[in-house]
């Protein structure tokens, strides 16, 4: 059931295990003081995060000198919780001791926001956040026996530089998401350094908690670029959604309290408050365990765990079971008389009920596609209430909806069936050709990352039963991936269309997308055709990376060739590649070579 732990996984993200050195107390105790004691004993991990993910460009010793100043702070406050800096909120103080670093703010060039004042100021820092994080060098590796040793003799150091590196590449990750991260590292470094082969136990432990990382990151700058731009409401609709399939025995009201826990929680994790992001998390998570019993049978084990284990039995737990009594289709929205009035009465509150009970009826739709139906819905009565009969109108709104589902439907079968007859390599190629021309300003890591995990959208779930929903929900992930988290971030004017114009149309506005006919390609590309023996030495992973690199670059440089001459272009430079490796003088092959693909370019 992949696409049903997916599902699950997606809008529990941030009711994640509170570990590492959080007490395992039962769940009737005081949540709040746990997660307080949490916050306290965890301080130093915290100000890792929020530096790192604000200044990536900090060094880890620049880090070490503000986590010493923020356990500093709270070992004064603790003791004597009246002094008046006690009183701040933790994430300004903090910000403020990062202002306070000589001569960091200068060389790292976010003086200007030193100067800003409360929400100016917290705002300048989430803005100063990078996506791209191709300016920082790769990511340190140490062979598994020294790294074990790295541990042994220093576990606090060792720790913290991996909270450190990880978070500075993952700038929107919340950071209950990096602390489990980090817990779920430490737990695999102690197995691993037990094992006689090191190297395989990292290798293949590693992988799930990367899949975990990357699955994380990307659900939650999807949804933070939603709220970021296009604000609270389609935020609450996304939340709206996922709740009621997942939940489909909840009552309204009940939903409407929790989600009033749910949103407010993403003000503080959007923007990178940690403490703020902490506490919410767990007030979503008492709320859930304190109305089981009104919103899942699927929950009551899980909330008679302990707090550490029982976010994670939440989010492995199946969909509940649709209610015996509920019917197919909710009459009241299509078939009353009342209709208008009921919708004039209070709109947000009528819409957040239809997509509630639409939801509900629908665990096989997409998240977006559900979206997708409340938007022609509203059109529709927009439409419907202007007209001498509006029940007459608005009663072929199941019709409508219908129209919608198969328009989507058609697109996500079409995108399998071109998996299914290209293959994952020739599929890859295919959209790094697509992508490319279409946002070529992008750059080039951006670009292979983003073909790439279209590939993994399409065969994940290209052969599962619940194909719909599970390719058009990780489809979307990848346009918010697109399309970035920042409101002010621009790409081209087509695709800024797509990105801000309609949170759950964009699918279908980028499937009518086409080459951006306003770039200007650089007359060359420095490098691009000179080769070098490097590429014999490159292991298999690393040899096909450059070769997606290759093939992004010459359709930056050459957006106007037909695919199947870039194709062609990259089917020679890989002959190429094999005829030199293979050649007495490799790198005399290479300089020879190297001309002859750039001629035919």
């Amino acid at each position: 059931m992949k696409q049903l732990k997916l599902t699950g996984f997606v809008i529990f993200l941030f009711f994640l295990t509170e570990s590492l050195t959080l007490s395992t107390k039962p769940q009737d105790v005081d949540d709040v003081s746990i997660t307080q004691k949490f916050i306290q004993e965890n301080v130093g991990y915290i100000t890792i995060i929020i530096f790192a993910q604000y200044i990536q460009e900090a060094s880890f010793e620049e880090v070490e000198t503000l986590v010493k100043t923020m356990t500093e702070y709270r070992d004064k406050c603790l003791a004597d919780m009246t002094l008046p800096e006690c009183s701040e909120l933790a994430n300004d103080v903090l910000l403020e001791n990062i202002c306070a670093l000589e001569g960091l703010p200068q060389k790292h060039n976010f003086s200007h926001c030193c100067s800003k004042v409360d929400l100016e100021k917290k705002l300048c820092f989430f803005h100063h956040k990078k996506a791209d994080v191709g300016f920082l060098p790769p990511l340190p590796t140490l062979d598994p026996e020294e790294k074990c040793q790295t541990y042994k003799n220093n576990r606090e150091s060792f720790l913290n530089n991996y909270i450190y590196e990880v978070s500075r590449r993952n700038p929107f990750v919340f950071a209950p998401t990096l602390l489990t991260v980090a817990a779920r590292f430490e737990e695999m470094t102690k197995t691993c350094c037990e094992e006689q082969d090191k190297a395989n136990c990292f290798r293949t432990k590693a992988e799930p908690v990367i899949q975990y990382l990357k699955a994380s990151s990307s659900f939650q700058k999807n949804v933070c670029g939603a709220l970021i731009k296009f604000g609270l409401q389609v935020l609450e609709s996304i939340n709206i959604a996922i709740l009621s399939q997942k939940f489909p025995k909840i009552e309204f009201k009940e939903l409407t309290s929790l989600l009033e826990d749910v949103s407010s929680k993403y003000d503080g994790c959007c923007e990178g408050d940690a403490v703020q992001c902490i506490r919410g998390r767990s007030k979503v998570m008492s709320h859930i365990c304190l109305k089981q019993d009104s919103i899942s049978s699927k929950i009551k084990e899980c909330c008679e765990k302990k707090i550490p284990e029982r976010g994670e039995c939440i989010i492995s737990s199946n969909k509940d079971d649709r209610p015996k009594d509920l019917s197919l289709r909710e009459a009241k929205f299509t078939e009353s008389e009342n209709v208008c009035e009921e919708r004039d009465a209070n709109q947000t509150s009528f819409m957040a009920e239809f997509l509630y009970e639409y939801s509900r009826r629908h665990p096989e739709l997409s998240t977006p596609e559900l979206l997708r139906i409340a938007g022609v819905y509203e059109d529709l009565l927009k439409e419907c209430c202007h007209t001498e009969n509006p029940p007459d109108c608005y009663r072929h709104a199941e019709h409508r909806f219908n129209e919608t589902t198969e328009k989507s439907l058609k697109i996500v079968q079409r995108e399998c069936e071109r998996s299914q007859n290209l293959g994952k390599e020739d599929l890859k190629y295919y959209y790094l050709i697509k992508l490319t021309k279409i946002a070529p300003q992008l750059s080039t890591e951006e670009l292979t990352f983003l073909g790439k995990e279209m590939v993994t959208a399409l065969t994940t779930c290209c052969t599962l039963s619940e194909e719909f929903a599970c390719v058009d929900n990780l489809m979307d992930l990848v346009l918010g991936e697109l399309c970035g988290i920042n409101e002010n971030r621009n790409i081209n004017p087509d695709v800024d269309h797509c990105c801000k114009t309609n949170f759950a149309f964009r699918r279908s506005c980028f499937e009518g997308l086409e080459a951006d006919k306003a770039y200007v390609p650089p007359s060359t590309f420095q490098g691009l055709f000179t080769f070098h023996t490097d590429l014999c030495q490159a292991h298999k992973e690393e040899l096909q990376r450059k070769k997606d690199r290759f093939l992004v670059n010459v359709v930056k440089l050459k957006p106007e060739l037909p695919d199947v001459e870039l194709r062609s272009l990259l089917t020679d430079f890989t002959n190429v590649v094999v005829k030199c490796c293979q050649a007495e003088g490799p790198e005399a092959c290479f300089n020879e070579e190297g001309p002859k693909v750039a001629a035919k370019c």
